[in-house]
């Protein structure tokens, strides 16, 4: 993926109603609305979890991309809803997403990460030092569990 020329992007949890409000139309624009791989609502009981770490991507300050994080148990995190708007697909965004999430669920403890990613996507994350694990079936649609270990804080990055 190509960047912008000039486009600042970055990420951060979302911290506030405004943040979480943001986070939730890219989602919905992205997922119901364009992939139509949920009818109505991409949320689910993980988004009311007070462990789940909502991520917002910017790009030139506007909101532009999301993705979710939470433990899932023995040290294991579980990424998903990377979502990013269609007008802002070549801004660069993806990468530092999927990177701050990985650094996020690192510093919080974890040891790997796992994710169901579109199968569109796999040599975007391999790219990004995943690894592949299997096919699997998400919401109906085919998608590849990926993992990748995370790197505790202080001992700097496995990517």
């Amino acid at each position: 993926m190509t960047s912008v020329v000039g486009a600042q992007v970055s990420c951060r949890l979302a911290g506030d109603a405004g943040d979480r409000a943001a986070h939730h139309r890219v989602r919905h624009t992205v997922f119901v609305d364009e992939q139509r791989i949920f009818d109505t609502s991409d949320r689910d009981a993980h988004d009311d979890d007070p462990a789940t770490r909502h991520v917002l991507g910017l790009v030139d300050g506007e909101p532009a991309g999301t993705v979710r994080l939470y433990p899932v148990g023995d040290g294991m995190w579980k990424g998903d809803r990377l979502a990013v708007l269609a007008a802002h697909r070549t801004s660069g965004l993806g990468a530092p997403l999927v990177r701050f999430a990985v650094a996020t669920a690192g510093a919080a403890g974890g040891r790997r990460m796992t994710a169901y990613v579109q199968a569109a996507n796999e040599r975007f994350f391999l790219r990004l030092g995943w690894t592949r694990i299997a096919d699997v079936d998400y919401v109906g649609h085919p998608h590849v569990r990926m993992e990748i270990p995370l790197t505790p804080p202080g001992q700097g990055s496995r990517e």
